[in-house]
This record gives structure tokens, C-alpha cells and sequence, in this order.
């Protein structure tokens, strides 16, 4: 094999095993459940004051 050859092969694994990771991050992160958003209940509600 050529420099030219090897160079590819190694880049070849390099982006399969980028892509494969890449997948199992995403199905474990899909895993964990839906994303709900914050309860608005707990969240700081600003208050208006009226001026006389």
C-alpha cells in the first residue's frame, strides 16, 4: 500500500468511529426520557407596581 492509501483507510475509521460514538451519545441521551420543560409554578413572577 501506498502513503496516499493508508492515509485513507485511517481517516475512513477515523470519521466511522466519530459517527458510531457519536450515535450511542445520542441514543443514550434519547433514552433518558422525554425533555419537559420547567415547572412555571417554581419560576419568579414579576410583579407590576401601579403608580399614582
Amino acid at each position: 500500500m501506498d502513503r496516499s492509501k493508508i492515509v485513507a483507510v485511517v481517516t475512513g475509521a477515523i470519521a466511522l468511529t466519530l459517527a458510531i460514538v457519536y450515535l450511542i451519545i445520542v441514543q443514550f441521551l434519547d433514552f433518558r426520557g422525554e425533555m419537559l420543560p420547567a415547572p412555571q409554578s417554581l419560576t419568579v413572577q414579576p410583579s407590576t407596581i401601579a403608580a399614582k
